[in-house]
């Protein structure tokens, strides 16, 4: 069978990363980068040091709006589906690319699989959610991380063709914890400290948003490593905000994965408004400080593990002091074969297919 995955963002770096070895074990796999994350520390890096499989096609759509990136994927990826004639094309998570990827292969009549589906904020502000849902709705093959989202689906009437086979970023981290060294970054200090990601639009887009964000971080006289993303750099470089850090708030350049899953695991708490950044956390047992409003992970929040503080500088900063979660995590990822899973599916139910 010839399998087309598409990936263009840090996450799905990291779910094709798990998922494509167990693919290739009996299945063409045709790799394409959309190259909306075009930036070497958010691309190239994870492909090196996670050793995924050169990409086949690049498509190097770069930055833009919404709706221009979405239609430069479109225009591009139709060639190479054209080109190629796979069976079924793959997509991940709720990026532009995976809209994108999706909406292209329905239209030729190409079978879709959409990884991670199910995922719903209930949020219609945010890209991603708009993203999610149309990606479901027209998916033949939709493999849901948890229960949660399967019970999205049914909600939306989406019943035919829903798997529950656990969440990959599992399968991803189990394996990157063998691989991981403490980084430099601490290294051999002793120092406790937090880790924090900003990212998302609704934080950067926003000065008055992430300024309360930043001199949060600042005021709270933690010892906070941001590893900063080429957004938020952009827009603190516009302005004051980036002046007004000091010691305690630690800026250091985008980190692979494997560094920032160390990072990760000797912090005492991640704040983030990252989705995949939010369930790393729950899988690692670091209490976890979202600063949105919403999230798709809210099984993290019902289990005790996260809290949502948004962009408020006071709830930020009480997080920051008394978040302290207690007792066991509730095993609601799966427990690291969703890879596995997901092919064995695969595997049976594209013969049924016309």
């Amino acid at each position: 069978m010839r399998i087309l995955s598409i990936v263009g963002a840090r996450p799905q770096f990291i779910k094709a990363f798990a998922l494509s070895s167990e693919l290739r074990k009996k299945h063409v796999e045709i790799l394409v980068h959309t190259g909306q994350h075009y930036d070497y520390e958010m691309s190239r890096i994870f492909f090196e040091e996670l050793s995924i499989p050169e990409p086949d096609y690049n498509l190097g759509v770069g930055s833009s709006t919404h709706g221009a990136q979405t239609g430069r994927i479109m225009e591009r990826v139709e060639e190479v589906i054209v080109r190629e004639c796979p069976d079924l094309v793959l997509v991940y998570g709720d990026t532009n690319s995976t809209l994108a990827g999706a909406l292209v292969a329905a239209k030729l009549h190409i079978k879709v699989g959409h990884v991670e589906a199910g995922l719903r904020s209930y949020d219609r502000r945010m890209p991603e959610e708009i993203n999610r849902v149309v990606t479901d709705h027209i998916s033949d093959l939709l493999f849901a991380p948890t229960e949660t989202a399967m019970g999205n689906m049914k909600k939306e009437g989406i019943t035919k063709g829903t798997y529950l086979v656990g969440d990959v970023m599992c399968d991803a981290l189990k394996i990157a914890k063998q691989k991981t060294n403490r980084p430099e970054i601490m290294a051999d200090t002793g120092e406790k400290y937090l880790v924090a990601t900003i990212h998302r639009a609704e934080n950067t887009d926003d000065m008055q948003r992430l300024s309360r964000i930043i001199r949060a971080l600042r005021d709270s006289n933690r010892s906070i490593i941001l590893p900063l993303h080429p957004r938020t750099k952009r827009k603190m470089g516009s302005n004051e905000l980036i002046e007004s850090i000091n010691g305690n708030l630690k800026i250091i350049n985008p980190v692979g994965y494997l560094s920032m899953i160390s990072l990760m695991t000797g912090a005492e708490k991640i704040l983030t408004d990252s989705g995949g950044v939010q369930k790393e956390a729950y899988i690692l047992g670091k209490p976890c400080i979202t600063m949105r409003e919403t999230t798709e992970w809210i099984e993290t929040v019902n289990a005790g593990w996260n809290v949502l503080v948004g962009s408020n500088r006071g709830k930020i900063l009480n997080a920051i002091n008394d978040f302290n979660p207690k007792g066991d995590r509730a095993d609601i990822f799966g427990d690291g074969r969703a890879c596995e899973s997901i092919g064995e599916v695969i595997c049976e139910q594209m013969k049924l297919f016309p």
